[in-house]
């Protein structure tokens, strides 16, 4: 019986190492395998782009100067026309008839002056004969005298008339591009009021007007003054690109024309104008769009990938790596972004590596297996170790 029980015991302490075995622990899963980078270092320009509305470098209003029915148009709307171009005829008939009674009325008084002209002359000696009353002498200097002047107004209405009659012809007094007529013929103008008719632009250079914020304006103009006395060469104009309204840049670099002399109390901003190039013609006035220029330049930045950082409720944060390969989530401050590229101003160190892809995969204090990439192939795409290594290596040349 004893030997029986001692069995039995051995029997089931063998079933209890047995089912122990089988409950043993599984082996840990292996590490997450993530893409890391580092922070490329490089001086990057710090731009500036303002909102605002393209203008003519000329925007001439036509109007007529005197009254009358229009005769003819001879231009096609919203389209060049050149220095000199007649634009519209105002019938001329009327006022031909006054300076044809200006010339009329001056040669009367010319008449009238010669005849005092002689008088003048034949009293004169009579009068100093005393075969004439001197008063008769007086009476026609006179009358001399005032026909010289009736000469000399006659004169002016008729220069005045021949200026209306030249005005009747209505030519651009500049190139430029027209727009659409406000008055068509037949319609009587100038009655009370120059009368508006068309507005001519010069849109080859073309100008941009944008507004920048006190703010702004104040570390762009102190920065400016700090280069002068610091003995800072003076370089070339900046150049600034226009951005058009379809997101497309405008070919040509424009260059700062003017500054507006005070600020805007109602926007707190202050005006630029800008001047660009526009031989395509294809920016007209009125159109709204985006100037850009580079205002500083941060030396030493360091940029990572766009798709490293995650934003929400205006927080910035990444995913990094540490030595001990144990995952870590920081807040950072961003800067300007650059192509695909986001330059980080505090939160990372130039060292750090910086999950860019898995991280969705990733927990604050997990062990990652970080596997490097480059930054700049980060950005659109991934490359292998290798390729990163040797990325790396030719920006460290550079």
């Amino acid at each position: 019986m004893k030997r029986n029980a001692i069995l039995s015991l051995l029997g089931a302490l063998l079933v209890m190492v047995s089912a122990c075995a089988k409950e043993a622990a599984p082996p840990p899963p292996p590490p997450t395998e993530v893409q890391v980078t580092t922070p490329l270092q490089r001086d990057v320009p710090v731009s500036m782009e303002l909102v605002g509305q393209a203008v003519g470098f000329q925007d001439v209003e036509i109007r007529a100067r005197v009254e009358g029915f229009l005769d003819a148009m001879n231009f096609t709307e919203g389209t060049l026309v050149r220095k000199g171009q007649v634009l519209y005829q105002i019938d001329p008939k009327p006022l031909q008839a006054a300076v044809a009674s200006a010339k009329a009325n001056m040669v009367t008084w010319q008449a009238r002056l010669e005849k005092a002209t002689n008088d003048v002359a034949r009293l004169t000696p009579l009068a100093k004969q005393q075969a004439v009353s001197q008063q008769e002498l007086d009476n026609a200097v006179a009358q001399k005298d005032a026909a010289a002047a009736q000469v000399d107004a006659q004169k002016a209405l008729l220069e005045k008339a021949q200026f209306d009659l030249g005005y009747t012809t209505i030519t651009s007094p500049i190139d430029g591009l027209i727009g659409t007529t406000k008055v068509k013929t037949g319609n009587l103008v100038g009655r009370g009021e120059s009368t508006l008719l068309v507005t001519i632009s010069q849109i080859d250079p073309i100008l941009f007007r944008a507004g920048i914020a006190e703010a702004e304006y104040l570390k762009v103009a102190r920065r400016a003054q700090e280069q002068k006395q610091g003995g800072a060469a003076r370089g070339e104009p900046v150049p600034i690109q226009l951005i058009l309204a379809d997101g497309t840049v405008h070919p040509h670099t424009g260059r700062l024309d003017a500054v507006e002399r005070n600020i805007d109390p109602l926007t707190g901003t202050i005006a630029l104008q800008i001047k660009f190039a526009n031989p395509e013609r294809l920016v007209r006035p009125g159109q709204y769009g985006r100037v850009k220029f580079d205002v500083d330049v941060k030396k030493g930045a360091l940029l990572i990938p766009q798709r490293a950082v995650q934003e929400l409720q205006n927080l910035y944060n990444i995913a990094v790596v540490g030595a001990d390969n144990k995952v870590t989530f920081r807040n950072v401050k961003v800067g300007p972004r650059v192509d695909s590229l986001w330059v980080i101003e505090e939160g990372l160190s130039a060292g750090d590596r910086v999950i860019v892809e898995g991280r969705q995969k990733a927990r604050d204090g997990m062990v990652g297996s970080p596997k490097p990439v480059a930054a700049d192939a980060a950005g659109g795409g991934t490359k292998s170790a290798e390729a990163a290594s040797a990325g790396a290596a030719k920006a460290e040349v550079k």
